[in-house]
């Protein structure tokens, strides 16, 4: 006789062999019973889970003269009749292949005919969902009328595709998939009555590759029983399936999660150089990251992943080092990859980009990650790993009514080595300077190359001489910006200078006027004075930056200053981000310390800054110690 493959050699015979389908089971055995015999049956369910095999012990149990506890004897005439391969009382037919309309109209005629052994002449029409719409509507009729002697039993994976008035004509069955502690249970006494010594960890690996289904798993064994010569190993299994070690996959994973790029990258190249495919190593990944989801969240999750303790050991300690929210994005990201890998001519590029964006929780602005983020450095803080500085200090965003904005705070070394050099140009001077320039074009979102006017700037005080503004009153309070010590005294230095200076007196008939600063100095800004500090700022970026674009922009901001720092602000985010860009900041920087502000904001007015002033606020009260600069 040739060899059978386990799954055909140990397919259930009687009901009471079929494993886990016990309500499928005790509603035949009753209509066998009393009787009680439908004349159409529909069994669904995912594959490997009985439904061919229970249809066939049920079709000769109601042929059956004596049968037993709802199952056939085997021993009497009709059974043995039946047994038989070319009977005509039991027909198989394969819907896939027989899917047509001519075939179902042969059926509708033949089952006219009565049965020749038994009482009763069943069609089991297995992959029914395979027929075309022709072969329903000529099956229709017959289905909803047969003769006393017909039983249709109809089987398929996808219910969900058979038409509904073939469904409201059947009595219908689900099968069930079977937990992995039960196909463990079923493989043990398989490979028992074969004589095949096992460990425990190989038949656990088996029973997850059949994922709810005997055949699949059986299949499985059969291959792993062929490969070991000796005892079933974990080895073995692991060699057949060409899946990879679990401690590796435990190892790539654990880098992930915790942000070792480099490391997953070097599992990932150890994986892949021993031959495994791409494909399996991503689903040893999702099982991997799956486990530690389970453990995570489930009290009973030793029991529910059935894992050697060693295995569930280490991804227990891998759930519980992973926050809830970046294992949640991790999976996702991986989930995804599974779906660019059918279209993906480069697989392994696709599964290593995937691996770096995973394990880069900061160049992910994913919401999930952010929050995963927040949440690690709360316990960081909360840990004690995280020790603020006392000596820092918050910029208030929302006490100004604005929103979003970026700050400096850097020492004003720069601001006063030129302040020491510092004398105040001639506007005269300046307005009679009518020489072409160029601009540098830095790319500003939104907005075209506008070169700077020639002539002077209107509608704002450019030159202003501190030292000859009217003295505001002692009791009014001071609005002036916060000065470094070294700009102070290069002040200081500056007055002398300017005190030692002969002033010739004023002849009677001229005009009162203030005199114009000296030529050839810096213009500088008035302390206090918003107004005159932004005509300032506008003439030293025309002459620092080069750049139109952003002179441009910034002719249309608001300024002010606020608790002594002077801010400029805006209602658009298109040209807010431009003005915190990298290259367009710097300029703006360096135009304020020419003219002496070290300390600055660039602020976002409206509803998404009140918005940001409202979370912002919010980490201020959690992190009260913790300084917090947002660029």
């Amino acid at each position: 006789m040739a060899y059978l493959a386990l799954y055909r050699m140990f397919r259930p015979s009687t009901l009471d062999e079929v494993a886990r389908q016990e309500h499928i089971v005790t509603i035949l055995r009753n209509q066998i019973e009393t009787g009680r015999i439908g004349h159409a049956y529909l069994f669904c369910g995912p594959r490997g889970t009985g439904k061919t095999s229970v249809a066939k012990i049920f079709a000769a149990a109601i042929n059956c003269e004596h049968p037993v506890n709802g199952s056939p004897c085997g021993k009497c005439a009709t059974c043995r009749a039946l047994a038989d391969p070319s009977n005509l009382d039991i027909s198989e037919i394969d819907a896939a292949s027989n899917n047509g309309v001519d075939e179902m109209r042969d059926l509708r005629e033949k089952v006219q005919y009565p049965p020749v052994a038994g009482k009763y002449k069943v069609y089991i029409v297995d992959e029914v969902h395979m027929l075309s719409t022709g072969a329903f509507n000529a099956l229709l009729k017959t289905l909803e009328e047969p003769p006393a002697h017909a039983v249709f039993i109809l089987a398929t994976t996808e219910a969900q595709k058979i038409p509904a008035t073939i469904l409201s004509r059947c009595m219908r069955f689900d099968f069930k998939l079977f937990p992995q502690s039960e196909l463990e249970k079923l493989l043990k006494k398989i490979l028992v009555k074969i004589g095949k010594p096992y460990d425990d960890d190989a038949v656990a690996a088996i029973a997850r590759a059949g994922a709810g289904s005997a055949r699949d798993m059986l299949s499985v064994a059969d291959t792993c029983v062929s490969y070991a010569s000796g005892k079933l190993t974990l080895e073995a299994v692991t060699a057949v399936l060409g899946s990879a070690d679990f401690s590796e996959v435990g190892a790539l994973c654990i880098a992930v999660l915790e942000g070792d790029s480099g490391k997953a990258l070097e599992k990932t190249e150890e994986i892949l150089s021993e031959g495994k495919s791409v494909g399996m190593l991503l689903k040893d990944v999702m099982n991997f990251l799956n486990a530690c989801a389970v453990a995570k969240t489930c009290r009973d999750a030793e029991k529910i992943l059935a894992l050697p303790k060693d295995m569930f050991e280490k991804v227990k300690s891998a759930a519980n080092a992973a926050d809830g929210h970046r294992l949640l994005r991790v999976t996702e990201i991986f989930a995804n990859t599974e779906n660019d890998l059918r279209y993906s001519v480069s697989p392994r590029i696709v599964f290593e980009t995937a691996a770096m964006k995973a394990s880069l929780p900061e160049a992910d602005y994913n919401i999930d990650s952010l929050i995963s983020r927040v949440a690690e450095l709360e316990r960081l803080v909360k840990e004690g790993a995280l020790a603020p500085r006392k000596d820092t200090s918050v910029s208030d965003a929302s006490a100004n009514g604005g929103g979003l904005s970026a700050t400096i705070s850097e020492p004003s070394a720069r601001a006063a080595g030129a302040s020491k050099e510092a004398s105040y140009p001639s506007a005269a001077a300046e307005n009679t300077q009518k020489t072409a320039e160029t601009y540098d074009d830095y790319g500003a979102i939104g907005y075209e190359e506008v070169p700077p006017p020639d002539e002077e700037i209107t509608g704002g005080n450019v030159y202003f001489d501190p030292g000859f503004l009217p003295s505001r009153p002692k009791s009014e309070p001071s609005l002036a910006p916060r000065r470094s010590a070294s700009a102070a005294d290069s002040a200081k230095s500056a007055a002398p200078s300017r005190e030692a200076a002969p002033t010739p007196a004023p002849a009677p008939s001229a005009p009162s006027r203030s005199p114009r600063p000296v030529s050839g100095t810096r213009a500088m800004a008035v302390p206090g004075d918003a107004k005159a500090t932004f005509g300032s700022f506008l003439r030293a970026l025309r002459k620092t930056g080069r750049n139109g674009v952003l002179f441009t922009i910034c002719m249309d901001l608001d300024s002010a200053y606020e608790e002594g720092a002077f801010v400029l602000y805006t209602e658009s985010e298109t040209i807010y981000r431009s003005l915190t860009k990298e290259e367009h900041y710097a300029l703006i920087r360096q135009a304020l310390e020419t003219i002496g502000i070290s300390e600055f904001f660039i602020r976002l007015r409206g509803k998404k800054g009140d918005e940001f002033n409202k979370s912002l606020n919010e980490l201020k009260e959690k992190f009260p110690d913790v300084k917090i600069d947002v660029k």
